[in-house]
């Protein structure tokens, strides 16, 4: 015989046992009904000194055991009104005391997991604490920029051919000049950057000669070059940036 899987076996309500329970408890009498309710007071206080939490089912016991007793009380001390005045004052104490053993039950759960967070947060501090906060440094030395006096002669260029100052422009070989600058220029070891300062300290000319384009940066000068390419700096306190930064895209080839 097969079981359908469409069809899941049928399974009992949640309730039906605590409803079985109070129904066993009125039936009892009072006086053999107390121990039972007090055994499982007893069972949920020692739970909770052992481990920081306390069994479900324990706290439904009582919770639907109370009203059990209670109905036991009254049938043993008869429907007249001071069988009712009496069994009222004991379902007001009995509640109280359930409110009150799990509100105790609660904070007691909560102040374990409260203690086991930070013993677990003590336990990664060490850690934490040696754990880098940012990736690795990467040191960057620029060698110094060296400027060359274009009034004291003709100059050797790097790609070949010379630098030469005429009149109030800088020749460059194979034609072409470039104005506007002052007479002294730095270029960068492979000779693809020529830098001139503009006058009256304006800023900085930069030639990149591979690719034939000019970038006339005001409120830039040149502080120095790193692995070929100019690094730029708008006055001493701030740091210096690349060229890629300074213009907002790659000059790579």
């Amino acid at each position: 015989m097969r079981l359908d899987p469409a069809h899941p076996p049928r399974r009992w309500p949640s309730w039906l046992p605590a409803a079985l329970w109070l129904l066993l408890l009125a039936a009892l009498p009072w006086w053999l009904g107390l121990p039972l309710l007090l055994a499982c007071a007893g069972m949920l206080l020692w739970r909770a000194q052992a481990w920081p939490w306390s069994p479900p089912a324990l706290r439904r016991a009582l919770r639907w055991g109370l009203p059990g007793w209670l109905l036991a009380a009254l049938r043993a001390d008869g429907l007249d009104a001071l069988g009712w005045l009496m069994t009222l004052l004991a379902a007001l104490v009995g509640f109280s005391l359930l409110v009150l053993l799990e509100n105790w039950l609660d904070r007691a759960r909560s102040r374990a997991a409260a203690q086991a967070a930070q013993s677990d947060d003590q336990a990664e501090w060490p850690q934490l604490a040696l754990r880098p906060v940012a990736p690795p440094a990467n040191i960057i030395e620029l060698d110094p920029v060296c400027w060359q006096d274009l009034r004291a002669g003709a100059l050797a260029d790097p790609l070949g051919g010379t630098l030469a100052w005429q009149g109030d422009a800088l020749a460059l070989p194979g034609g072409g000049s470039v104005a506007g600058v002052e007479p002294r220029c730095a270029h960068a070891a492979d000779g693809r950057w020529l830098a001139l300062p503009l006058r009256h300290q304006r800023g900085v000319l930069l030639l990149d000669r591979r690719r034939g384009e000019r970038y006339r940066l005001r409120g830039w000068h040149l502080a120095g070059w790193h692995a070929g390419q100019p690094w730029l700096a708008r006055d001493d306190e701030h740091a210096p940036l690349a060229i890629a930064h300074v213009l907002g895209r790659d000059v790579d080839d």
